[in-house]
């Protein structure tokens, strides 16, 4: 695996804020109530981060569609068939409650990394991929825990 350009690295860090700052909304009642008032209640807790989380699944399905498109034949129609599950999964799975929703989406992370592995293993995505989608997803997936747990 090659290094990680500095933007994508710089950018990819960039997109697990909104979780790290629901967990610190959840952790620190002064600076959730500073923030609700200050934000809406959209932006703080676990709201920010299932809502955030449903959007980068998606976002995600469309970088899985981009990488299917340099596939030719069945791995093609594999690629984009798979690059849906995304999501729909997290159209499907985000309801139910703050706990249920951090636990499915951190289900549906941990199964886009293994998505991200299939479309790197067969030369779709960038020689470097792995090595960021691996720290992305330790991150995210550590805050939509926490976020579950408390």
């Amino acid at each position: 695996m090659s290094r990680i350009p500095r933007s994508a690295l710089i950018l990819g860090l960039a997109g697990v804020l909104p979780f790290g700052w629901g967990v610190l909304t959840l952790l620190s009642p002064g600076l959730h109530d500073w923030a609700t008032g200050f934000l809406g209640p959209r932006f703080v807790g676990p709201y920010v981060q299932l809502f955030y989380g449903a959007v980068i699944l998606s976002f995600m399905s469309g970088v899985l569609w981009g990488f299917a498109t340099k596939a030719e034949g069945s791995r093609a129609t594999t690629g984009y068939v798979l690059s849906v599950i995304p999501a729909l999964w997290a159209f499907f799975t985000t309801g139910g409650g703050e706990t249920a929703a951090a636990l499915n989406l951190t289900f549906g992370f941990l199964a886009l990394l293994l998505l991200d592995g299939a479309f790197w293993r067969w030369g779709l995505a960038p020689p470097w991929w792995m090595r960021l989608r691996i720290l992305l997803t330790a991150l995210v997936v550590a805050c939509l825990l926490l976020t579950a747990l408390l």
